[in-house]
């Protein structure tokens, strides 16, 4: 998704660039650059490890950055570590670092102190469903509706959708008068189907094709 995202905004660089391949995490302010590497450096190989530092003091900000070799490599590092480490991949480095990384943050402490457990909330543009509170009240359940003006075909829908983790099933119908399709989607947990929905609803499949993704009723109790 992030590599479809990358090639989509526009400009035609190689993938293999430093937005695909740079992550940013949350560290104990004792690491050193070497103790970042020993935890990072088995999902693949290190170009560097960076810590970030008050440069008044020269302190530790609890804030480091990892650079691998290839996008999968830091994709996998996302995935597999610690959720403490609250891995992201990093803004690239001619956007504005200081603002990345105070919005990274506050975004993290402000979930620790609300206690939300939301996987994917350390960027910013994750959290945007935070700010707005009002659009968080609408009916949140596990069960996403998905709608086409074009007829889905199982396999390549349910591979879109498993891109979110915790896919439960996918089932796919079609209206014989209209030839839309039309689709109920199940995730493990809200969090999830909260994700699926913020990055793929309006999503071209296939190109042309916007995708309506909402929330369906599933009897669960949506403040949870």
């Amino acid at each position: 998704v992030f590599i479809a995202q990358s090639r989509a905004s526009g400009s035609h660089r190689d993938v293999e660039d430093e937005e695909l391949t740079r992550i940013f995490v949350m560290i104990p302010k004792s690491y050193t650059e070497e103790d970042l590497r020993e935890k990072f450096k088995m999902y693949g190989d290190i170009e560097y490890c960076s810590i970030i530092k008050n440069k008044t003091t020269g302190e530790s900000k609890g804030l480091g950055y990892v650079r691998y070799l290839k996008p999968s490599q830091a994709a996998r590092a996302i995935e597999e570590c610690d959720r403490s480490y609250r891995a992201i991949l990093a803004e690239p480095k001619n956007k504005s670092s200081e603002s990345f990384e105070h919005d990274y943050y506050s975004n993290n402490t402000r979930q620790e102190s609300r206690g939300n457990t939301l996987p994917f909330c350390g960027q910013p543009e994750f959290c945007s469903f935070e700010k707005n509170e009002s659009r968080i009240q609408e009916s949140v359940s596990k069960r996403l509706s998905v709608v086409s003006r074009l007829p889905f075909v199982q396999e390549q829908l349910f591979a879109l959708f498993d891109l979110v983790p915790g896919l439960e099933y996918c089932d796919v119908q079609r209206d014989p008068h209209t030839n839309s399709g039309y689709a109920v989607i199940q995730y493990s947990t809200a969090a999830s189907a909260i994700y699926a929905k913020y990055k793929l609803h309006g999503f071209e499949y296939p190109p042309g094709n916007r995708l309506t993704v909402i929330f369906l009723e599933d009897g669960s109790d949506s403040s949870e």
